[in-house]
């Protein structure tokens, strides 16, 4: 049901491998690049409670080690990187029960956290990314209702604003940068039966949001990777009540169209992906729908013609 198998005819060779497993099997786990290795933040440890452990993945000696934790346990976060540090917005905590409003800061060369401004509610399920020095926060849910806000967070002066919010409320949504424009994608408006096939972009200097083509599939709980080839951003996995998505569809930014690829071998949901060069590193997520998590690192290969 799940499952579309078809390798696009733009790239003369796409395929999956493997690297070291995750040492912490988790879902529900925020990620991000920094200097070129892969941080895994937090998350819900097998599949039930919320964790506050950090472990770093080096893509060339494929190794993992762990660095200083959070400063809280937490699920549904959201994070990005910028000049050096990493950030971690939002998110769930005493096993989902909460919300969290934190800004924590990670500096690798102290091993140390640090907190910034709050956001201005709690909320978590949202998506973090940085263009051009500044942190956008986009959608996720608070504790009445889904969200369309979209947030900026000066590092500079340690301030959040507000900007134009998105046509689409939605959480457990992705989100993917190219060419500084924000494209926001897939999620669910009222729990795992409303997903949706949403497809939105931002422009940060118009401050204006632009609808564009679907997603060949209603899904949330996924994830995605704007990956340094021809403009595409990739996205991976995803939830419904009957099971998970193993979909990895290719989104051209210039052509507003949507192409399916080679399938994830494994299905799931509240993953990370991230990409360097031309890999794409699928980790974590919780192989049935719910509570379940897996310490996968799924690799995408992708070679230009």
């Amino acid at each position: 049901l799940f499952q579309v198998d078809f390798l696009s005819p733009s790239f003369s060779q796409l395929y999956w491998t493997t690297g070291t497993p995750m040492p912490t099997p988790r879902s529900e786990i925020a990620g991000a690049v920094l200097e070129d290795k892969i941080y895994i933040m937090g998350g819900l440890e097998n599949g039930s409670h919320s964790t506050s452990v950090v472990e770093v993945y080096d893509p060339v000696t494929d190794k993992w080690k762990k660095v200083a934790s959070l400063p809280q346990p937490l699920d549904h976060t959201a994070a990005a990187s910028f000049n050096g540090k990493l950030y971690v917005v939002g998110g769930g905590y005493l096993n989902r029960d909460t919300l969290s409003d934190k800004l924590y800061i990670f500096d690798p060369s102290t091993n140390n956290w640090t907190e910034g401004a709050s956001l201005p509610s709690p909320r978590g399920a949202l998506t973090a990314n940085f263009i051009n020095g500044t942190l956008l926060v986009t959608g996720g849910v608070d504790s009445e209702k889904t969200l369309s806000s979209t947030l900026a967070y000066d590092p500079s002066t340690d301030q959040w604003t507000e900007k134009a919010p998105m046509p689409t409320a939605r959480e457990h949504l992705t989100s993917a940068v190219i060419d500084n424009k924000l494209y926001v994608m897939g999620g669910r408006t009222n729990g795992m039966a409303f997903n949706v096939d949403t497809n939105e972009m931002y422009d940060p200097i118009a401050n204006k949001w632009t609808i564009l083509e679907p997603m060949p599939f209603q899904r949330g709980g996924l994830t995605s990777a704007g990956a340094a080839v021809n403009d595409s951003i990739y996205v991976f996995g995803g939830e419904q009540s009957a099971g998970t998505f193993n979909n990895n569809e290719r989104f051209n930014v210039e052509t507003n169209s949507w192409t399916s690829e080679m399938s994830m071998p494994t299905a799931r949901h509240g993953l990370v992906a991230v990409a360097i060069d031309n890999k794409i590193y699928v980790i974590g997520g919780g192989p049935q729908p719910g509570g379940s998590a897996s310490n996968l690192n799924e690799i995408f290969i992708i070679s230009k013609k």
